[in-house]
């Protein structure tokens, strides 16, 4: 445990600035799982979000030396697919697509040009497109704008769902909160969103769900805050999940996985069209322990 004072230079600096200055090699996600884990006190009190910090306060931080000072194991990113274009990286949960301390920047050392085509959330596990060129790139991003890409998500739900369901609702997003609301109803500043899902698995026992989710539009936190408005939380999510649940099934980690990718090009996809229908997919369902 380290017990930290704030003096006045650094008077006004959120947690996660504070600390990774202190310690440069820490990396500020580890700060958010901290956070989360509520492994950081202010003046006593457990703290679970990135508050700004005053002088004199007192942080105590309850993360391991090592991590603090960066010298934990670094990650195994696996590759799923890969060739002269693409290649398709298994990103751990925890772990941002882009920013410092990112998937990108992890892998960038190991090519000339590699930009991601997409995003999913820090605490999303599974599947993220890359380019290898700035041709890919290009026609990737038109792709996923055009919605020509199908993305799979598998995800743990507490509840029962149904065998098959389309939703429809309508998402607003608050940035400064970094939170998003969802409106059965159209509302100024509301976009739509579309998401469906199929039944995989149910446990009755733990009142569990596996379900299949595809996105139809991609919006900020979408499948999280879609599933929970229609009453299946995700198992483990923190902020858009019951804390109660989390509790009970002793879950801190969401348990979402982006799961599968297909290319259902309707259009010319230039030095790209030899992947039109191939699909890219996790050999192993993701949370299947929990429907054993």
């Amino acid at each position: 445990m380290k017990k930290l004072v704030i003096d006045y230079n650094n008077d006004g600096k959120k947690v996660s600035t504070f600390l990774t200055h202190i310690f440069p090699n820490l990396n500020v996600n580890n700060v958010y799982k901290a956070l989360r884990k509520k492994d950081i006190k202010l003046n006593g009190k457990r703290i679970n979000t990135n508050i700004v910090l005053h002088y004199n306060d007192i942080l105590e931080v309850f993360i391991a030396d090592d991590v603090l000072n960066g010298t934990n194991k670094k990650l195994d990113i696996p590759i799923i697919y890969e060739d002269d274009n693409i290649v398709v990286f298994n990103k751990p949960d925890n772990l941002e697509v882009v920013g410092d301390n990112s998937l990108t920047s992890i892998m960038k050392d190991k090519y000339t040009f590699l930009e991601p085509c997409h995003r999913i959330d820090r605490n999303t596990l599974g599947l993220v497109l890359f380019a290898k060129n700035e041709n890919s790139l290009s026609i990737l991003l038109d792709k996923f704008k055009n919605s020509e890409i199908e993305k799979h998500y598998i995800a743990c739900c507490y509840g029962m769902g149904k065998k098959e369901c389309f939703l429809t609702s309508y998402l607003f997003k608050d940035s400064k909160k970094s939170i998003v609301y969802i409106s059965d109803e159209p509302k100024k500043f509301y976009t739509k969103i579309e998401t469906s899902y199929k039944l995989i698995d149910y446990n009755k026992q733990e009142n569990l769900s596996l379900l299949d989710v595809t996105l139809h539009t991609g919006k900020t936190h979408q499948i999280r805050a879609h599933l929970a408005h229609s009453s299946l939380p995700i198992l483990g999510d923190g902020k858009y999940g019951s804390y109660e649940i989390n509790k009970k099934y002793k879950c801190n980690h969401q348990l979402l996985c982006s799961y599968s990718l297909k290319f259902n090009f309707k259009t010319d996809a230039g030095i790209l069209n030899y992947l039109n229908d191939f699909q890219i997919s996790l050999r192993k369902i993701p949370f299947s322990e929990y429907f054993k």
